[in-house]
């Protein structure tokens, strides 16, 4: 059998073609090589976003600890409220009992005057009672008002005092710890001079410490 030479070179030439393109077939499907310097650098990343992640959490958990302290906190000062307000329309009756008793009729008659101190006795022991658990009454009377405190149920023309002072009290204010338990009504001077600043002092607070 007679080979045609013409065949012969052109199978030597696709073997030799492909010879040449099968490396760089291979080449082209492997993933490129990283230096040391690129992956210490990718390692140094991966380690700088976990000690983020690792951060952002443990400041997660403690403020949800500071949450969950500031909540028992919280419920032990203020465990007292909803029963102190169930108390406070006692110590109004006690203190407009006393009001009934003038010092006039109480050293006209011995009785009275007995009964009267018997309702003082009751009164301070029922403020000193709440003042245990940090309930305590608002002095108002001659204070400036107070818009955290007072509620102003009426307005008097008053020329000789400052404005915005409290001349009348008709019901008691109190503060459970450093909260508002119950506001005070009271009747609010107007038309007199502009208060000072050394009229409003911290001692002005309208907080009785003595309770």
């Amino acid at each position: 059998m007679t080979t045609n030479p013409t065949d012969s070179t052109l199978d030597d030439i696709l073997a030799a073609t492909a010879t040449e393109q099968a490396p760089e077939g291979a080449a082209g499907s492997a993933e490129p090589v990283q230096s040391p310097e690129e992956k210490i650098a990718a390692l140094e990343a991966e380690v700088a976003q976990l000690k983020n992640d690792y951060l952002r959490a443990l400041a997660d958990t403690q403020n949800a600890k500071r949450m969950a302290q500031k909540q028992i906190e919280d419920n032990s000062k203020y465990a007292m409220s909803n029963f102190a307000k169930e108390l406070l329309p006692v110590a109004d009756n006690l203190t407009r009992a006393l009001m009934a008793a003038p010092e006039a009729a109480r050293a006209a008659s011995t009785d009275l005057n007995t009964l009267a101190v018997g309702v003082e006795m009751t009164e301070k022991e029922l403020q000193n009672a709440l003042g245990k658990y940090g309930v305590r009454r608002i002095d108002s009377l001659n204070q400036p008002f107070n818009p955290h405190h007072h509620q102003a149920m009426q307005e008097v023309d008053r020329t000789d005092i400052p404005s915005g002072t409290v001349v009348m009290v008709y019901q008691d204010g109190y503060l459970i710890q450093d909260r508002l338990l119950r506001p005070a009504m009271v009747v609010v001077s107007k038309g007199g001079p502009a208060r000072t600043p050394e009229a409003d002092t911290p001692s002005a607070a309208g907080v009785n410490q003595t309770v």
